[in-house]
């Protein structure tokens, strides 16, 4: 019996179902190049932990139903963006655990997609796994990362706060400016 070696750039999901086979690894995060875009200017991707990753695929036969193909992904791991707040590198834990369920063409992932609420992807004889997690660990990424308490003090602290309203109640409002014109009687 002939052990198949599968790469997990170029995985052949058929034959790791019908095996109900599994893989796992370890990527740098360098690796990760979308992901590494986003990466705070203070926080180098040497300084990020490994993306520890792992998948098992299976094959399903429901009743009265062709046989299906199915792949959980999960991945672990942290990234470090820039926080909206202060500027600062905030670490952001990425964590992914998802089904995703193949079907044989286009056709038919619109079908079932249309009608389930299951992630549908096309059967290909390959695919890049390694763009999968990325794709949805980029999914999953907040839209405004930020701490939950800044480590620094924000530029605007409590007491300029006064300042800036003070600042604020003498300032002439345009509305006062209109009402001196009204009251000197210019008329045309």
């Amino acid at each position: 019996m002939r052990t198949r070696v599968l790469n997990p750039l170029k995985l052949d999901v058929a034959a790791l179902a019908a095996d109900a086979g599994s893989l796992d690894g370890v990527w740098p995060a360098a690796s990760l190049e979308r992901l590494a875009d986003l990466a705070a200017a203070d926080k180098p991707l040497a300084s990020w932990p490994d993306l520890r990753w792992s998948c098992q695929a299976e094959i399903r036969k429901p009743r009265a139903a062709e046989p299906q193909v199915w792949m959980r992904v999960q991945a672990q791991g942290a990234a470090f963006l820039t926080c909206q707040r202060c500027l600062k590198a905030v670490k952001v834990p990425l964590n992914l655990s998802a089904w995703f369920r193949f079907a044989r063409d286009e056709a038919t992932a619109a079908d079932i997609d249309a009608e389930s609420e299951e992630d549908v992807l096309v059967l290909a004889r390959h695919m890049d796994l390694r763009e999968l997690i990325e794709d949805e660990l980029l999914l999953a990424l907040p839209i405004v990362p930020r701490h939950d308490e800044c480590p620094e003090p924000l530029p605007m602290s409590h007491g300029d706060e006064e300042v800036v309203e003070d600042d604020a109640e003498n300032r002439p409002t345009p509305f006062a400016a209109l009402a001196a014109l009204k009251g000197t009687g210019c008329k045309q």
